[in-house]
């Protein structure tokens, strides 16, 4: 019976949108079915095809605004239409992190379960654009035009994805989540690859030379690294683009070559080396200092992690009497930040670099009480009983991938028991999933406090603190 009301496929309906979901979609409701709608901000009143029917919720485009938000506001970059990169530059700030709120709360009691979870007010980003540490862009020979660049060439591109489409690049020539001054070098590297003729790589023929430039800065010390990313080792091309660099950008004091001969997209190669400078920049949180290579995963927001990790100091309550572990703990950030109040810190990390880089920021920063293992967190504990040469911990940080907790990992961390657990999320859905199966006897959720770390994008930053029970002696 509910199907027969059910709007049909290419049906068009005027829709008011009343939120926005996780992930990024407006909400819309039509005879009490849930319409999606991409681009669609809350308060806007749409006129929308419906595009897809699914069991229990509809998918539609909107064909024109009928009546605008009030919380729209004008759009900064021009590529808003065919980037996926920020979703939201058209809807205020303050109501953008409002909707984030709002998602934590309802994935965190629809998902977890938890009825009466106590969620803080969010914390906003002070730094709304010019905020990313590294941006990412792709060279092709196939580019995606549009109607701002239609007499631009159309075999030759530097830019981004199309969303949607992995074979289509546009143009970009300014992007406003970085410092302005990499998106001169971006501009720059341009004019030269295409001036001196430099093949961009094609990604269905896998033929040509350049395939991605990577541009990081240090928010700290100003430097920017340059990572030219080619399809085989052949540097003296890349000559050019060296030189004009080193004269034009006193700021860049590395230019790297990854080189990348699989055929998989990625931007890191199997081999790299230094055409100019040293091979890191140094970057901040807070007091401490850490070296960023090309490959190293690093905090994208360097200010706002400063203001992430000083949350988790608080929720850590530490005395100097503590043993921490921190699970997945990537290039020692948190660890490192946290160890001058601790009596010992764990990290635990599956990829070999970072833990290598883990240990040298340690080094760097003069932090001894804290240890790096590597291994897969899945059988870490259980391989080589290895838990008999840790003191037990009173304290365990996990920020894992957005992918969340496997099972094993599950029961490895009750197995653990640690008093207190402190549980860092990108992606409150697979948190609250984990949050109920912790909680399900040992554990409770004592607070959230979400905070924005990317705004403009649908991606918000959840901190969850449990507490262990029977906290007895």
């Amino acid at each position: 019976f509910m199907d027969t009301i059910k709007p049909k496929k290419g049906q068009v309906l005027e829709l008011f949108i009343e939120s926005l979901a996780f992930g990024g979609l407006g909400i819309a409701r039509y005879n009490g079915q849930v319409i999606f709608v991409r681009k669609a901000i809350p308060g806007q009143v749409v006129s929308v095809m419906i595009i897809r029917r699914k069991r229990n919720y509809l998918e539609g485009r909107i064909q024109s605004i009928i009546t605008e938000s009030e919380s729209a506001v004008l759009v900064r970059c021009d590529h808003t239409d065919y980037c996926g990169g920020c979703a939201f530059q058209h809807l205020d700030y303050t109501r953008q992190i409002e909707e984030k709120e709002k998602q934590v709360k309802d994935l965190i009691s629809r998902l977890g379960k938890f009825t009466d979870a106590m969620v803080y007010q969010i914390i906003g980003c002070e730094d709304q654009y010019h905020y990313r540490n590294k941006m990412e862009y792709t060279f092709s020979n196939r580019r995606f035009v549009t109607e701002l660049d239609e007499d631009l060439p159309r075999d030759f591109a530097l830019g981004a994805h199309v969303r949607g489409r992995f074979d289509k690049i546009f143009n970009i020539d300014t992007c406003y989540l970085q410092d302005l001054r990499c998106s001169e070098i971006l501009q720059t590297v341009k004019k030269i690859v295409y001036d001196h003729k430099i093949e961009p790589y094609d990604i269905l023929e896998h033929t040509g030379f350049l395939r991605y430039l990577v541009i990081r800065n240090s928010f700290e010390s100003g430097e920017i690294m340059v990572n030219l990313v080619t399809a085989r080792n052949e540097p003296v091309l890349l000559e050019p683009v060296v030189n004009t660099l080193i004269q034009e950008f006193p700021e860049v004091s590395c230019i790297i070559n990854n080189i990348n001969s699989r055929k998989g997209g990625v931007s890191f190669g199997e081999s790299e080396q230094i055409l100019y400078g040293k091979s890191f920049i140094t970057e901040k949180i807070g007091a401490y200092k850490f070296e960023v290579s090309a490959n190293s995963f690093f905090q994208t927001n360097p200010r706002q992690a400063e203001l992430l990790y000083n949350m988790i100091r608080e929720e850590c309550s530490l005395t100097g009497n503590e043993v921490l572990y921190d699970l997945y703990c990537g290039t020692g950030t948190i660890g490192i930040f946290l160890a001058d109040g601790a009596k010992e810190v764990i990290g635990i990390e599956l990829v070999e670099s970072a833990v290598k880089n883990a240990v040298r920021n340690a080094e760097l920063n003069a932090v001894n009480n804290i240890r790096f293992y590597q291994g897969d967190l899945m059988n870490f504990f259980m391989e080589n009983n290895k838990s008999f040469q840790f003191p037990k911990p009173d304290i365990l940080i996990i920020d894992p991938p957005r992918s969340g907790l496997h099972p094993q990992t599950v029961f490895n961390i009750l197995e653990l028991a640690p008093k207190r657990i402190i549980y860092v999320s990108c992606n409150p859905s697979t948190q609250a999933r984990d949050l109920k199966e912790l909680c399900l006897k040992e554990y409770q959720l004592s607070h959230c406090r979400p905070i924005d770390m990317f705004p403009h994008t649908p991606h918000v930053e959840n901190i969850a603190v449990l507490n262990a029970v029977n906290e007895g002696p």
